[in-house]
């Protein structure tokens, strides 16, 4: 993934699934189905077991047009163990260290940030998006008042996303959304990867009609 490619995917497909599972297989089993629904952009939390080994499988079945990076990402070593992993992004839910390696060695970062300070920070730091974290504390309002200082600065919104939700964000000002429960639900757990399915593809169909508009 090249400079600029994280935002101009989350234009036009404004989904990022995130996939934090209870085992290295449950992860792949999510991650696999998120693919083969349209999902573009799918993360994997370093809190995941066997993560990076999770990435690189998803990135080996993956189709050209979809992206698959790592998130919870903390430190400069962290970074490095995601480069090694060809993950094709990171994702941070902080200002870390992590933000500032991501930009030194061009791999695209979405940091996490909830003030106008902590964005600026991010921002100046080298992140090619702002993840607006946790976004269900303020939302679609907060996003649009730190849009109104900030209007460089693309917004992903994460925490408590649905459909409804992502909709209403990208009309707030944001590039996408980041989505974990309502589009995952209990299948990184073990749960009914059938109604993952289901999920995924409406999670899609919905992506692709908004990021066409």
């Amino acid at each position: 993934m090249g400079p600029g490619q994280l935002v101009s995917t989350l234009r036009s497909h404004p989904v990022m699934a995130i996939v934090r599972g209870t085992s290295a297989q449950a992860s792949l089993d999510v991650g696999l189905v998120l693919l083969e629904e349209g999902i573009r952009l799918v993360e994997v939390t370093l809190t995941t077991p066997g993560a990076l080994d999770t990435v690189a499988a998803l990135r080996a079945a993956g189709p050209d047009t979809a992206f698959v990076g790592v998130g919870t990402v903390l430190t400069v070593d962290d970074v490095a163990s995601v480069v090694d992993a060809g993950g094709d992004f990171v994702v941070t839910p902080a200002v870390t260290p992590a933000v500032a390696e991501s930009a030194r060695r061009g791999l695209p970062c979405a940091a996490g940030a909830f003030t106008a300070t902590e964005s600026y920070a991010a921002w100046s730091a080298g992140a090619e998006v702002v993840k607006l974290f946790p976004a269900s504390v303020g939302g679609p309002g907060h996003l649009k008042a730190l849009r109104d200082p900030f209007p460089d600065i693309p917004f992903m919104a994460v925490g408590g996303v649905g459909i409804s939700e992502a909709r209403a964000y990208l009309t707030a000002g944001a590039v996408g959304a980041g989505v974990g429960g309502p589009l995952v639900g209990d299948a990184a757990s073990g749960g009914s990867l059938d109604a993952l399915r289901g999920r995924a593809r409406a999670f899609a169909d919905w992506a692709a009609d908004a990021g066409s508009r």
